[in-house]
């Protein structure tokens, strides 16, 4: 015996050694790639131009936070696809420097690309388009066509173009979910549920296979308030009535027939777009306001991106500050443990409110939320995390973004105010556990199980048998409890009493401007307004204060391998390969019809909610409040 232990030390001790060799090495190329690169991108540097128009051009969905690592996204770069997503304070930090800047003239909206992002998101864009054009700069919106997320920000500019064979499709906002109970019937699978609060619908997919009478009423109230808010904004930018808008999107069809089926004539006639032109049309009369670009015969313009990476780089060369306001965002479903950006990890979350905690230059905290819930423990982890840096002296602010519900909301509890915009989606104040189990797939199969156990609980959580009824009553009491717990935090945090907090909890959902009314947040404003209240609270003055974005922290040499790897993979977009990236995705995707696909896609992103939930007590605060 001590001769297989001593070689299996043996063993370890070498592969210690030879792994701490490897590590070394990498180490060492890693460097020297580095350092090849670096020399390599010399001279590459993005420069404004001195007469230009700023472009704003996002892609895919805004978010607060982007998904996966710089590297993950340098390689995803590599090809010719849109990127998925646009990190919203990319654009809304583009526009607010473009405004004082003497280099941009314009502001140029290309939004043919976005897919959407949440109305609070658009909202804090089009207030910063509201700003540039109040500096004295024209905003040209011009689009192939434009959805209901894209026009709400066209709608600000001075001149909304569209393509003379365009269409402006105002769908509205809807509600659709995918249900499985029959699919998992099929299957002979059980999803065991409980819950309290009868507006709780999370659940609801693994048990109907439609929407509840509960679940239709309450969200007929929300996602109308979202309707309603964005109507009478795009009334307003347009000098329009919201009827005149509802009337277009409701009579579309009849439009279009007036028009001899032209869909551009007929959104031209209802004062939404003011011209129809070809490209080289719009080309021509920018580069009239604007000049021509040295390089090509398009108009001198330089895209969002590189605008805010070049600015953002003078900015922090120029301000160093010994006080500053730290920005935490909190984005995604959240989960238990640690979690990649695009997540809301328990464990990386508290890390990083932990980190300003102990961090002497940090005066105050915004938590920046954009999630719809999820783990109940990581939840309580990061709330214990916020108290204890409340205890520190420290103030923090919850700023709400296009959804803070349910997990979202457990965690802007503990803050000293909260801030929300008046579309945000909060509220989900209620409890839900899910415990599947597959005993009768298995006995479909021909496979049985047998035995005992020496307590009446032991065997009644097995996934290959069904829910013991100790184990049901188990998580039923542990489920009412944890709605309890809930609750009486929402009563302590926001002054009300148990009855009053349970009243307008019960999973409802509610609106920013709703929630305001009963008390749920404190203010109504953007992320600014809570930087602002947040320094307030902290006693600095304007001026007086930095603010950062704080990152999840990595060792030294992750840091450096994946900003090297990235580097790389940049490198190697430039020398073409970016072309092999689009047939290898390709021959993954397939050739599948695209109505299969979108299918397909919208299944799994429901099941990917499902395949998250990773709560050691499996107890959830989630909420199913994201439209499309």
């Amino acid at each position: 015996m001590f001769i297989f232990r001593f070689l299996g030390n043996l063993v370890r001790a070498v592969w210690y050694g030879l792994d701490t060799i490897r590590r070394v090495l990498h180490l060492i190329l890693l460097v020297g790639i580095f350092v090849f690169l670096l020399a390599g991108a010399v001279g590459q540097t993005v420069a404004v131009p001195s007469s230009a128009a700023l472009v704003i051009n996002p892609t895919g969905t805004l978010v607060e936070q982007l998904e996966g690592s710089p590297l993950d996204r340098a390689i995803a770069n590599l090809s010719s696809q849109p990127a998925p997503e646009t990190l919203l304070r990319d654009v809304t930090d583009s526009l607010d420097r473009a405004v004082d800047d003497k280099r941009i003239k314009a502001v140029y909206l290309d939004l043919d690309g976005l897919s959407g992002g949440g109305l609070a998101k658009l909202q804090a864009i089009g207030s910063r388009i509201d700003k540039v054009r109040a500096a004295g700069k024209k905003v040209i919106a011009f689009g192939s066509g434009y959805t209901r997320d894209q026009y709400f920000l066209a709608a600000r500019a001075d001149q909304v173009i569209l393509h003379d064979l365009g269409l402006v499709y105002l769908e509205g906002y809807e509600y659709y979910r995918t249900f499985f109970r029959d699919a998992l019937e099929n299957l002979k699978i059980d999803v065991n549920v409980f819950r309290v609060g009868e507006y709780k619908s999370f659940v609801e997919p693994y048990i109907r296979d439609d929407m509840s009478a509960e679940d239709r009423q309450a969200s007929q109230i929300w996602l109308g308030g979202l309707w309603t808010d964005w109507r009478q904004a795009v009334a307003t930018a347009r000098n329009l009535q919201p009827d005149a808008v509802q009337a277009y999107a409701d009579g579309m069809a009849t439009r279009m027939e007036a028009a001899g089926g032209n869909a551009g004539r007929a959104a031209l006639k209802a004062g939404l777009v003011d011209k129809l032109m070809s490209r080289p049309q719009v080309n021509a009369y920018m580069t009239g306001l604007i000049g021509k670009a040295a390089d090509d015969g398009s108009f001198s313009a330089i895209d969002f991106r590189s605008y805010a990476r070049v600015t953002g780089v003078e900015q922090r060369l120029g301000k160093v500050q010994k006080h500053n306001v730290a920005i935490i965002v909190a984005s995604g479903q959240i989960v238990d443990g640690e979690a990649a950006p695009g997540s809301v990890g328990g464990d990386t979350l508290a890390a990083e409110i932990r980190t300003a905690r102990l961090d002497d230059s940090i005066d105050a905290v915004v938590l920046r939320i954009d999630s719809p819930g999820g783990s109940m423990f990581a939840s309580e982890v990061i709330y214990d995390e916020i108290q204890a840096l409340k205890a520190a002296g420290k103030p923090v602010v919850a700023s709400m973004s296009s959804v803070a519900a349910s997990g979202g909301y457990f965690i802007a509890m503990p803050a000293d105010e909260i801030w929300a915009s008046d579309a945000t989606i909060t509220g989900s104040i209620g409890v839900g556990a899910l415990f599947p189990t597959a005993q009768r797939t298995l006995e479909k199969l021909g496979i049985h199980v047998d035995g005992f156990g020496t307590t009446a609980l032991a065997g009644q959580l097995r996934l290959d048998r069904a829910l013991g009824s100790e184990a049901r009553r188990v998580l039923t009491a542990s489920v009412n409890d944890a709605y309890r717990i809930f609750v009486s935090k929402v009563a302590d945090s926001r002054n009300m009493t148990y009855e009053q907090a349970d009243a307008i909890a019960r999973g409802r959902v509610w609106i920013g401007s709703d929630a305001l009314e009963r008390h749920l947040i404190d203010k109504v404003g953007g992320l600014d307004d809570a930087v602002a209240s947040a320094a307030r609270l902290a006693g600095l003055e304007a001026g007086t204060y930095g603010q950062y974005y704080m990152e999840p922290d990595l060792p030294l040499f992750q840091r450096l391998a994946v900003g090297v790897g990235a580097a790389a993979v940049r490198l190697a977009g430039r020398m073409g390969l970016g072309s092999v990236i689009d047939s290898a995705i390709t021959m993954i995707n397939g050739s599948g019809s695209g109505l299969a696909r979108d299918v397909m896609q919208r299944a799994q992103a429901e099941l990917a909610v499902l395949s998250r939930f990773n709560d050691p007590r499996n107890m959830y605060l989630h909420c199913l409040c994201v439209v499309d």
